[in-house]
């Protein structure tokens, strides 16, 4: 299920995760090259991606999610 971005934020291991809006958290890493996100390096790269839908395999087992919105 598509799920829009609607905030960012940097887990443990330094990596960004998008939350979604849907209350799940993913993983968008660049680490190429098996991914390819260039976008997520910059502020203005991660910032034009705010609303951008993601497709959310949590949403699609029923997950509960990982932050209350």
């Amino acid at each position: 299920m598509k799920q829009p971005i609607i905030g960012y934020h940097k887990d443990e291991e330094d990596d960004w995760v998008a939350e979604l809006g849907c209350g799940h958290n993913q993983h968008v890493r660049h680490n190429p090259p098996w991914q390819l996100r260039p976008w997520v390096t910059t502020r203005e790269g991660r910032k034009s991606r705010l609303g951008h839908q993601l497709e959310c395999k949590k949403c699609d087992r029923s997950e509960p999610k990982d932050f209350e919105l």
